[in-house]
């Protein structure tokens, strides 16, 4: 117990001598340190172990009272240490005087101790001033200030490692802020990073609106007050300050590479994204215009962002972009516009391509596809124009009553050749009222080619073409529109069943003032472009192929309903066959039918000739073929004398009509020709000159050249009758055994006529 006791004391006497040294080492000079600690070790075995151990307690306590100042009330600290600067203006004040004082009195000996120990706190206050005064940078630079202003936290950082951090290495503080310093930069690319994909996004986003900017400046240039054109550029819209912030961050840190490589693959993703069109873009020009807005304002991004930051983006890494977006953008309008069928909306197409083309263009992006691009288009835009004048044209014919324009007064006539070009002297110098030869047709038709025309010139202006060009572009559409849609509407106009033989025949005339009027719609073409006609390689209309064509068309039409109502005519035929002597007249259908080829004929004055004669031997020699043919028909069996007879009364009318000149220009018998083999056959017959006939056969001077032996042959065969009633052979019988014998003699020689021309044949 006594040793145990006695252990007690000495380990409490241990701790209070530690307690004492450790004041003295605190309140004593450093240069008297050293007796103080030679204490230590001259005491009691492993003493100097637990007083370390004590002093290391005491040094963290210090440590986290210093850090706890530091981080909590550094800025009362430094005041304190102000005040404290100002007690050492005191203290230094009072040094001096106790000094005197000394000197004065050297006897007071507890003044000069005192005077030495305020000279001690002197000095260790200023050491204290001094190392925190370097110490202040340092506990300044917290955290939150770093990541909130990035340029200062990253000088302030680099300063901090450079010049603060090693002056006061030997503290815990520095070395924990010098640890935590990579992560501070980490947050701060972190941050940087964060603010530039919410620019990307926002970016993707308002693409739209820089566009629409842009392109609304090619077309409204913006006036400022002091009257020069202010351009708004993409750094008036947009904040790049994110992407400027992060590039330097990046480049700060030495991670550039990895940022251009990140900012430029978003960038590609977004620019496939921007490029791929709406499924129903080709309905509205809104849909189109959003289009290029997207695009427009995405490649003023990247053209700002090449020319204000170095090296982030390469004109390499832009043409590459755009020579894919040339690809996806080309493919997209020639797909879309394909399926556009409004020649408004393809105009308006065209517009917007000219002003995106422009807009970047004046970025310095090569535009040339996109004008090549507009000729693929502007074929299709004729196509849609050729197929709305082709509606207007059809209508336009449906509405027209196919007789001449009748003009009540001189206001009248005016207003007629003020919308189409008409000359005509002895029209001019008849008086009111009169009627022009064209129907209401063809002024109308005139008036929408020169409406055509405008349409088309409408999509070739501000293509950056010659006007050479341009003039060549109206030529070749107008082309088009004369030798394909007007040409194909009139071909089909003829083929309507309620197109008749007037009808056609004011095609006819139709057709030929219209190709006379083409020579003015090439000097309309001359005065807009003001392109010589006599200039190399001009195009000429081709008008006189077209309405030639034309016109040949509605002649075969006329032809052709000529023909077939001549067939109607000669269906209501009723001829009696077996009928034993002629009526004494003309059947009343022929008459019907001459009377009405009389009147279509009057109507056919007013065609070229040639056409009038045309229609006119064409009937003839269709009525002379149809007779023939009905008298040969095979249902018919049997013919008599009165049949005959009647039929040749018939064809008496037709060559009558023949020789009255129905229409003017035949030459002698020209007409009367068509009938001729009718004619030799029934007078064969009506006189019954066989010998002369077979005398003759052969022979180019025969009377009856045009008679062949088959044909006369069919007919004879067909006035036999078994029962002998009304047969011309029975009559002979009776009367003359001889010309029995001749008839029968005939018909042997006709039938070996026949089998010769066969065999020959």
């Amino acid at each position: 117990m006594i040793t145990s006791n006695m252990a007690d004391n000495e380990s409490v006497e241990c701790i209070t001598e530690h307690e004492r040294i450790l004041q003295e080492i605190e309140s004593t000079d450093t240069a008297c340190v050293g007796p103080t600690l030679r204490s230590v070790y001259d005491d009691q075995p492993n003493a100097h172990k637990r007083f370390m151990e004590k002093l290391e307690v005491r040094i963290r306590n210090h440590d986290r009272e210093i850090e706890k100042m530091c981080n909590f009330h550094h800025q009362g600290f430094v005041d304190a240490i102000t005040e404290l600067l100002k007690v050492r203006a005191d203290a230094e004040k009072l040094m001096v005087r106790q000094e005197t004082q000394s000197n004065r009195s050297l006897l007071v000996t507890a003044q000069t101790e005192e005077v030495i120990r305020c000279r001690i706190q002197q000095r260790n206050m200023t050491t204290t001033v001094e190392r925190l005064q370097l110490c202040i940078p340092g506990m300044r630079c917290d955290g939150r200030y770093l990541c909130s202003r990035y340029y200062a936290a990253l000088k302030t950082m680099e300063q901090l490692e450079k010049v603060y951090i090693p002056r006061v290495s030997r503290y815990r503080f520095c070395q924990i802020m010098a640890e935590n310093l990579p992560k501070l930069r980490e947050d701060i690319k972190d941050i940087s990073m964060s603010d530039l994909k919410d620019f990307l996004e926002s970016i993707r986003k308002h693409s739209d609106k820089i566009g629409e900017t842009a392109m609304k400046q090619v077309r409204d240039v913006v006036v400022v007050e002091d009257g020069e054109k202010g351009v708004l550029t993409a750094q008036d819209l947009v904040d790049f300050s994110p992407v400027y912030r992060c590039l330097h961050i990046y480049t700060v840190l030495g991670d550039r590479e990895t940022f251009e490589n990140y900012y430029r693959k978003q960038r590609k993703k977004q620019a496939r994204l921007v490029l791929q069109p709406q499924s129903n873009m080709q309905e509205t020009v809104e849909g189109y215009r959003r289009y290029f807005n997207q695009i427009v304002g995405f490649f003023l991004v990247e053209d700002h962002v090449l020319h204000s930051t170095q090296g982030l983006l390469t004109r390499a890494f832009t043409d590459e972009l755009w020579n894919m977006a040339l690809s996806k953008i080309t493919a997209v309008l020639r797909t879309h516009s394909s399926y556009c069928s409004d020649p408004d909306l393809v105009l308006q197409l065209k517009n917007l391509i000219v002003i995106f083309a422009d807009t970047l263009q004046g970025y310095g992006y090569p535009v040339n596809r996109l004008f090549d691009l507009l000729f693929e288009i502007r074929d299709q835009y004729n196509e849609t124009l050729l197929k709305k004048w082709a509606l207007v044209f059809r209508e336009i014919f449906e509405l027209d009553n196919y007789s001449p324009i009748p003009v009540e007064t001189e206001e009248e006539y005016k207003s007629v050749v003020s919308r189409f070009p008409f000359h005509d002297a002895e029209i001019e110098k008849q008086d009111f009222p009169k009627k022009l030869p064209m129907s209401q047709s063809v002024p109308q038709i005139y008036v929408q080619v020169k409406e055509f025309i405008y349409a088309s010139l409408k999509f070739s202006e501000s293509l950056h073409r010659s006007w050479t060009e341009i003039d060549d572009m109206l030529r070749k559409s107008t082309n088009l529109l004369l030798t394909r849609t007007l040409s194909g509407c009139l071909q089909h106009l003829t083929k309507k069943p309620h197109i008749g033989l007037t009808e056609l025949v004011q095609i006819i005339i139709n057709t030929t003032h219209l190709e006379q009027a083409c020579k003015y719609l090439e000097d309309f073409i001359t005065n807009i472009t003001n392109v010589s006609p006599e200039t190399v390689h001009t195009t000429r209309l081709y008008g006189l192929s077209t309405f030639k064509d034309a016109r040949h068309a509605a002649e075969g039409e006329i032809y052709t309903k000529l023909n077939q109502k001549i067939d109607e005519f000669i269906q209501l035929a009723d001829y009696d066959w077996g009928m034993p002597e002629s009526d004494g007249q003309a059947s009343g259908y022929l008459m019907d039918l001459i009377n009405f080829l009389r009147s279509t004929f009057q109507v056919f004055t007013h065609l070229p000739g040639k056409v009038a004669q045309t229609a006119c031997m064409s009937a003839c020699k269709h009525l002379s073929t149809s007779l023939m043919q009905m008298v040969l028909d095979s249902e018919l069996k049997q013919i008599s004398m009165g049949a005959v007879q009647q039929f040749n009364l018939d064809v008496i009318q037709c060559e009558l009509f023949a020789s009255s000149e129905p229409v003017p220009g035949f030459q002698g018998d020209t007409l009367q020709l068509a009938f001729i083999d009718l004619r030799q056959l029934l007078d064969l017959f009506m006189v019954w000159d066989w010998s002369t006939y077979l005398a003759d056969y052969g022979q180019p001077t025969s009377k009856y050249l045009r008679v062949n032996p088959s044909t006369a042959l069919a007919l004879l065969e067909k006035m036999k009758d078994t029962s002998k009633k009304n047969n011309i052979f029975s009559q002979f019988r009776k009367n003359d055994r001889d010309k029995q014998k001749l008839i029968e003699t005939v018909v042997k020689q006709l039938r070996s006529l026949v089998n010769g021309m066969s065999q020959h044949s």
